[in-house]
């Protein structure tokens, strides 16, 4: 297929590797921010655009991979009669795209994508306004990830949306936290790598629900107790370790 992409950031530069690894042409990428563009553009040999104005017209496929609240006021200019025109985003709903085509949908990966690192397995949640979008986005999918692709509504996208940051932007700050006490404390952050591996790992076989463990999940007020004197010179740690045992005790 060819594609344009729209867009210069982490999703757009990860979509647009895909693309191209996979066989598809990559025949413009438009940024408002042109030395990114125009750096992706040079990696990709295709040609770049900063104006509404000058996107090309005779593409398949356009992905528009800019964050959420950009997407209204980057297509508020686009009219791409007939063409295949999808956003990746999950908490915006698929008709921002009507006056764009007929042919509109979403194409989302459920992954934190990163322009430098190259994840080979993705699932992705595709959602069309016709047979036709769907099909071409449902193809375009299977085409580049070596993984299952889902069907999602705006309602569905919107909870798994609220899931994935609670899973991942939610814990890894979880990490930041505990890194910065480590480092406080004269603690290496490595040393819990196996620990934190063992438990992610556990996640393919076991659900979250039965794995709880530590002194809040057995009741064990003295260890608390010593925990949040050790961090009584952490106000934003200890704030969130009581709210997560709170949690742990009344579950």
């Amino acid at each position: 297929m060819e594609i344009v992409i729209i867009g210069s950031g982490n999703v757009a530069a990860s979509l647009g590797r895909k693309f191209v690894k996979a066989g598809h042409s990559i025949v413009q990428i438009y940024s408002r921010n042109s030395s990114a563009a125009s750096e992706l553009a040079y990696e990709w040999d295709t040609e770049s655009a900063n104006y509404i104005s000058l996107i090309n017209r005779d593409a398949d496929v356009y992905i528009i991979a800019v964050s959420d609240n950009a997407i209204e006021d980057v297509i508020k200019d686009i009219r791409l009669p007939g063409k295949i025109v999808a956003h990746t985003a999950a908490s915006v709903k698929m008709d921002v795209l009507k006056k764009v085509t007929d042919n509109y949908g979403v194409f989302y990966p459920l992954q934190s994508l990163r322009k430098e690192t190259d994840t080979a397995s993705i699932p992705i949640y595709t959602e069309g306004a016709n047979d036709k979008t769907r099909a071409v986005l449902n193809k375009l999918a299977h085409s580049v990830y070596n993984s299952p692709v889902h069907s999602a509504d705006f309602d569905k996208r919107a909870k798994l949306h609220v899931a994935a940051v609670i899973v991942n932007n939610f814990t890894n700050h979880i990490f930041a936290l505990a890194e910065d006490f480590c480092k406080k404390e004269g603690i290496e952050f490595t040393e819990l790598l196996p620990l934190i591996n063992n438990t992610v790992n556990r996640l393919n076989t076991e659900p979250p629900s039965t794995m709880q463990t530590g002194p809040a999940a057995r009741g064990d007020f003295e260890t608390i107790a010593k925990h949040e004197e050790l961090l009584h010179h952490h106000p934003k740690l200890l704030k969130l370790y009581r709210t997560l045992t709170e949690s742990i005790l009344e579950k």
